[in-house]
């Protein structure tokens, strides 16, 4: 369960177990949205007049391309995750940090803050590994499979810099 009474939350703190699954509205277009739901845990509380504070782990995995030969990579996500919110009318509203609940809102849903979390740990790029030869800039061929028949390349604008090294004499 992902939504919170805030009423419950003012009388005791409440257990956060539940999912956030790819196909949740939540998601917007253009999202890194994960392979598979993810495992959301931990405990919220109230934190002051209007204020919940969240403690918890989001654990989840999500395929990405590896950013030298493109082949597919599942890259797994356990973040810890600490987070407050606060109703809209709180002086500290602006701060960044703090999450706005909406001024009379007798529920709090946590998903987009989820989503936000998992927005920021989630690698932009990734590796299949350490040394991956990646693709042939010419003709495109996986240098991990073998060398391909493409002689090497050159830049002529460093030709004068080659002939003025002592080891090219």
């Amino acid at each position: 369960m992902l939504s919170f009474d805030l009423r419950s939350l003012d009388a005791k703190a409440a257990v956060v177990e539940g999912e956030l699954a790819p196909d949740d509205e939540v998601w917007q277009e253009g999202d890194p949205k994960p392979d598979q739901p993810i495992a959301v845990t931990g405990r919220i509380s109230a934190a002051g007049e209007g204020r919940y504070y969240w403690s918890g782990r989001l654990v989840g995995s999500i395929e990405l391309a590896c950013r030298r030969c493109l082949e597919p990579v599942s890259v797994d996500v356990d973040e810890e995750v600490h987070m407050l919110f606060a109703e809209a009318d709180d002086e500290e509203v602006d701060d960044p940090d703090i999450i706005q609940i909406p001024a009379g809102s007798s529920m709090l849903d946590i998903r987009p803050a989820v989503r936000e979390q998992w927005l920021l740990v989630v690698p932009a790029f990734a590796l299949c590994r350490e040394d991956c030869k990646g693709l042939c800039a010419n003709c495109g061929a996986d240098l991990n499979a073998g060398a391909c028949a493409c002689p090497p390349a050159t830049d002529s604008r460093w030709d004068a810099l080659r002939a003025a090294r002592p080891d090219s004499r």
